[in-house]
C-alpha cells in the first residue's frame, strides 16, 4: 500500500496517477477525497488529529506527505508541527516509509542564485521558520533510524491551479490587462513543473536507495526571468508582452484590503534576485529530462482554454 497524505492537491492528484506504475494498491487521504484511478481507496482524515493520521497511515509501506495548508504564517504555525509529529509516530510506529514533499523557503536568501540540496538552511521569513522546524522534527528521527524517509524539494509551481504565473500572468491577460510581476522583473526564476514533481515523487519513493537523502525535483535549467516568462506567455496567447511591476511596499499596502497579498510579501524577496533551482542530482541519477518552459508554458495555457 502507498498512501497520500494530501491528495487533493495539485502534487497530491498527479502522484496517485504516477503511482500507479508501482502499485495497484494506493489510498488517498484528505478531507475530501475523490479517486483518481480505478481502485484507489479513499480515506477522509484531518491530519491534526493523531487518530485519523494513524488509522491513514495504516498498513501503508510507503507514505507521502503532500499536504497544503492554509497560506497563512499564523495557520502553519498552528497546524504544520502538528501535521509532521503525527505522521512521524504514525510511520514509525506502523514501519513505513515517509517522502516528505518540500519547498526551498528554509533556504538562505543570499543563496538563492544557484540553489542545490547543499544550499545554507537560513530561513529569514515566518513560514520559512515553521517550514526549517518541521524539516529538522524529520531529520531528527531519520538520524536516530527510527524513521526511514526522504525529502523531495520543489520550486515554486508552474500548474493550472496554484502558480504566480496564472495568478499575475495568464489570467490577467485574459482579461485584457497587463501582466503583474514582483519588483525583480529581470531576475531569473525557476518554476518547477507540477508533472515532473509527481513523477519525481514516485521515482524516488520506489527507489530504496535514495531515502536519507534530500532530492531537488526535477526542474528545467533554463535561466528565464520574469520578463521572458511574460513574453513566453504572451506569445502563446496572443497578445503584446505588456506588464506592470508591484513593489513591495504596494504589496503591503494592498495586505491591509487582499489577506492573501499580505502573506505573499514576506516571501517577495523570492522574486527580487535570482532564483535558480538546480535538480542536476535528480537528473544524473535518473537520467530525466525535464519538461522545458515553452513547452510548459504551451501546455498550461491549453488545460486552462480546455477547462473553459
Amino acid at each position: 500500500m502507498q498512501t497520500i497524505l494530501g491528495a487533493g492537491g495539485a502534487i497530491g492528484k498527479k502522484l496517485a496517477k504516477e503511482l500507479t506504475l508501482y502499485t495497484n494498491e494506493i489510498r488517498l487521504v484528505s478531507r475530501n477525497p475523490k479517486a483518481v484511478n480505478p481502485g484507489d481507496q479513499l480515506m477522509k482524515a484531518d491530519l491534526t488529529i493523531a487518530g485519523e493520521v494513524d488509522r491513514a497511515v495504516a498498513g501503508s509501506a510507503i507514505v507521502y506527505l503532500t499536504v497544503g495548508v492554509e497560506y497563512s504564517a499564523k495557520a502553519w504555525q498552528q497546524k504544520w508541527p502538528l501535521i509532521m509529529r503525527n505522521v512521524l509516530d504514525s510511520c514509525i510506529r506502523h514501519q513505513a516509509k515517509l517522502v516528505f514533499f518540500d519547498n526551498v523557503y528554509t533556504y538562505d536568501r543570499d543563496h538563492l542564485g544557484n540553489m542545490t540540496e547543499e544550499t545554507p538552511v537560513r530561513p529569514t521569513s515566518k513560514k520559512g521558520e515553521v517550514r526549517s522546524q518541521v524539516v529538522k522534527m524529520l531529520l531528527d528521527e531519520m538520524n536516530s533510524g527510527r524513521i526511514t524517509a526522504l525529502i523531495a524539494r520543489a520550486a515554486d509551481f508552474i500548474d493550472p491551479l496554484n502558480s504566480v504565473l496564472v495568478e499575475m500572468v495568464v489570467k490577467n491577460f485574459s482579461k485584457g490587462k497587463k501582466a503583474n510581476w514582483f519588483s525583480g522583473v529581470g531576475k531569473v526564476h525557476s518554476f518547477t513543473h507540477t508533472g515532473d514533481a509527481a513523477k519525481g515523487t514516485a521515482i524516488l519513493g520506489n527507489t530504496p536507495d535514495a531515502y536519507g537523502e534530500v532530492w531537488h525535483l526535477p526542474t528545467s535549467d533554463e535561466r528565464i526571468t520574469g520578463k521572458e516568462w511574460i513574453a513566453l506567455f504572451a506569445r502563446e496567447m496572443g497578445v503584446a508582452p505588456t506588464y506592470s511591476t508591484l513593489p513591495d511596499w504596494m504589496l503591503g499596502l494592498l495586505g491591509l484590503f487582499i489577506p492573501v497579498l499580505k502573506e505573499v510579501r514576506e516571501m517577495a524577496y523570492q522574486y527580487d534576485r535570482d532564483y535558480f533551482f538546480d535538480s542536476s542530482k535528480f537528473n544524473r541519477r535518473f537520467g530525466y529530462v525535464p519538461i522545458r518552459a515553452e513547452e510548459a508554458v504551451r501546455e498550461l495555457v491549453k488545460s486552462i482554454k480546455t477547462e473553459k
